[in-house]
């Protein structure tokens, strides 16, 4: 039975080789605690600061800016309620988009439940913010604005610079959710401008449960945990050394890599495209302007051939998710498709498909063969 081809690294990523050899030494033998005076403490204190390192060079930031967590989830917890709350008595408005990821979203709604007033911005039907209305939404209380830099779903890469620009004239602080494109795109904090972001691990070939966030020094955040004085002590917890170094291991491959990568992503992505419109024609229909779009994206639909029925047909060859949740008697579409006005049967009949480092033509031709040979049997 041939291996099913994975054309899901936007939901996650395999741990790159290189990461994992870095890390596995920090496992089995180097097990000290870093705030320890002895030798195997400093050793390992040496060894996050080095990963400090690594994950600041990736994105052009000062190592002391960088502080980690467990994940893309806690770094936009601790980005949104730590800034939200350190500002209360400017006031509390928050400025959003319709179109973030569920670890924004819910934070949002979280803080709406405690007094504060959050703004939903609309998205294009390519699902791009326009930074006239973020600008119009500001109010002389709002504290955070708050926009992904690229979307897990479509793809699309938001106008960061130009957003980051206006919070900037107008003091508020801007924070952007990067785990989506952070390894697959170029991200210069100073170039954007943003004052923090967010890193998820599993996104860049790092294990699961490790990320990191970028806070600009002097901006003013409130603690959402108390202890020691581990990461400057808005983050205290015995540091995950493995995990800490597997983090900087891979955000310095993405540094190295980045170019090759992202054009090898884009390359994988356009074969299929190709591959698919040539074999099923005018009933492939994208959701995104793949000129402004991460590399390995790809929002599409196939008319009148449901999602599901597609993915199950085709899960024992290729891996795919869909733009939607199937319940037992409805269909819901994805928050992101019906902030992008995006027509219910068209939504219905969407799939993401993302392609990452280790995708190989060969695989690349097979999900053609084997999707379009479904597709067209569904169609029939």
């Amino acid at each position: 039975m041939k291996k099913p081809v994975y054309l899901d690294y936007n939901a996650t990523t395999p741990v790159d080789p290189e990461v994992a050899k870095e890390m596995i030494p920090y496992i089995q033998t180097f097990f000290g605690n870093p705030s320890s005076s002895y030798s195997i403490g400093r050793d390992n204190k040496e060894a996050v600061n080095r990963a400090r390192k690594q994950v600041a060079d990736l994105i052009n930031a000062n190592p002391e800016e960088i502080i980690f967590t467990s994940g893309g989830t806690e770094s936009n917890n601790h980005a949104i309620q730590g800034v939200s709350l350190a500002n209360k008595e400017k006031g509390k408005h928050i400025i959003t988009s319709s179109i973030e990821h569920p670890a924004v979203t819910e934070v949002c709604k979280h803080l709406n439940s405690m007094g504060y007033e959050i703004t939903w911005l609309p998205v294009d039907m390519k699902g791009t913010v326009n930074p006239e209305d973020v600008e119009n939404a500001i109010r002389s209380d709002t504290v955070l604005i708050t926009i992904m830099q690229a979307n897990n779903e479509v793809g699309t890469i938001q106008p960061i610079q130009e957003i980051a620009a206006i919070a900037k004239q107008k003091k508020i602080v801007f924070h952007t959710d990067a785990a989506q494109s952070v390894g697959k795109i170029k991200v210069d904090v100073n170039t954007l401008g943003v004052d923090l972001l967010s890193i998820a691990g599993h996104k860049l070939y790092a294990p699961k449960g490790i990320g990191a966030i970028y806070i600009k020094q002097g901006t003013k955040i409130e603690n959402l945990m108390y202890g020691a004085g581990q990461e400057k002590g808005i983050r205290p917890g015995t540091e995950n050394v493995p995990y800490i170094v597997a983090l900087g291991k891979a955000c310095e491959i993405a540094q190295r890599d980045l170019e090759i990568n992202n054009a090898h992503m884009y390359r994988m992505r356009e074969r299929l495209i190709s591959g698919l419109r040539q074999k099923l024609g005018s009933i492939v229909k994208l959701n995104a302007d793949l000129k402004n779009c991460l590399p390995n994206t790809l929002s599409i639909a196939f008319e009148k051939v449901d999602a599901h029925a597609l993915t199950s047909l085709i899960g024992n060859e290729v891996f795919i998710s869909t733009g939607s949740a199937c319940h037992a008697d409805s269909v819901e579409i994805s928050s992101v498709l019906k902030a992008m006005n995006i027509d219910i049967k068209i939504a219905t009949c969407t799939v993401r498909i993302s392609t990452g480092k280790y995708t190989t033509d060969k695989e690349i031709d097979m999900a053609i063969g084997a999707i379009s040979d479904k597709v067209l049997k569904l169609t029939n």
